[in-house]
């Protein structure tokens, strides 16, 4: 009983990000927002962590199955990567190192802020 009500829990969020995308036009995926929704319902208290839980368990023991079907996407387009391999790998390369050094600075401006 625990899990249907996470995943209506889950999937209620879900709907609601959809249907703001929808009617407001927004450009940004439905899941971002249904996210944001179920972030501000566990903040608020309206949804307890260990009510989901039971679920995220679930979902993140069999993890792995839902990378295989982008895995294979990539793979159906070997042949395009293999094209424009090197502005792929550049772009990588500058976005992890960008990556790297904001969550570094963060990091270091959020412990000055706590000390």
């Amino acid at each position: 009983m625990n899990i249907i009500r996470a995943l209506l829990i889950i999937l209620g969020c879900l709907s609601v990000g959809e249907t703001a995308v929808y009617l407001s036009g927004i450009k940004l995926p439905g899941s971002i927002i249904g996210m944001g929704v179920l972030f501000l319902m566990l903040q608020a208290g309206w949804v307890k962590p260990s009510w989901l839980q039971e679920l995220t368990d679930a979902l993140m023991s069999n993890l792995t199955l839902f990378l295989v079907p982008p895995c294979v996407a990539v793979i159906s387009y070997l042949d395009l990567i293999t094209d424009d391999w090197f502005p792929i790998l550049t772009a990588t390369a500058a976005s992890t190192l960008c990556v790297l050094i904001v969550t570094g600075k963060v990091h270091q401006w959020i412990r000055g802020i706590i000390r």
